[in-house]
């Protein structure tokens, strides 16, 4: 059976979550790479290995991660930050295919915020792309996250623009509205991939 694997990504604070919930409730397999890049940084993995190598001092002597303190090197980094996606990247697109290959069911939603980052739009067969306004995103985000408005515009800022995402998906989807608007948008969305693609 061909499975249509739809790409979903956007800006930070566009509200994925809506959407995916909406793909959900649609009959897709939703596959998170959130939970994916936590798998395969388990300890004692394969990828960890190779990250100890490179970021020693976030490892104990068992291969586990301290994601903080990664963290704290990465972001104040732009060349590690790049040696890391080098080194995740294959491990997350790897795992990714084999969670497709493994479902039966005829439509999967990739849910991938580095989508494009990753490489892992080569595995879709379609793109959807959720945008917000700057000062919506702005709000979502402090609330969420719980982090300053100076650290979110940071985190914007390193991202690709809202230009970028819709010159390069098959769908855009724009969350400015209430939850059941954009619910109803991404319905329509979904009614016109399966019609388009109808499981391959």
């Amino acid at each position: 059976m061909k499975k249509t694997v739809v790409g979903l990504t956007g800006q930070s604070g566009a509200g994925k979550t809506t959407i995916s919930d909406a793909f959900r409730k649609n009959g897709f397999e939703i596959i998170n790479c959130d939970i994916v890049a936590r798998e395969v940084t388990n300890a004692d993995s394969e990828c960890c290995k190779e990250l100890a190598k490179l970021f020693p001092s976030c490892f104990d002597e068992n291969y586990s991660l301290d994601r903080q303190k990664l963290g704290e090197i990465v972001f104040s980094d732009k060349n590690k930050l790049q040696m890391l996606n080098d080194t995740i990247y294959p491990f997350i697109n790897k795992l990714i295919d084999e969670k497709i290959n493994a479902t039966e069911s005829e439509f999967v939603l990739l849910d991938a915020p580095t989508l494009f980052e990753a490489g892992a739009d080569k595995l879709c067969s379609v793109i959807v792309s959720v945008v917000a306004d700057f000062g919506i995103r702005l709000e979502r985000i402090t609330k969420r996250d719980g982090i300053s408005a100076e650290l979110a515009k940071k985190r914007f800022s390193s991202q690709h623009t809202m230009e970028f995402f819709k010159a390069h998906s098959d769908f855009v989807i724009e969350n400015n509205g209430s939850v059941n608007d954009t619910f109803q948008k991404t319905c329509e969305v979904i009614e016109t991939i399966k019609e388009r693609y109808n499981g391959g």
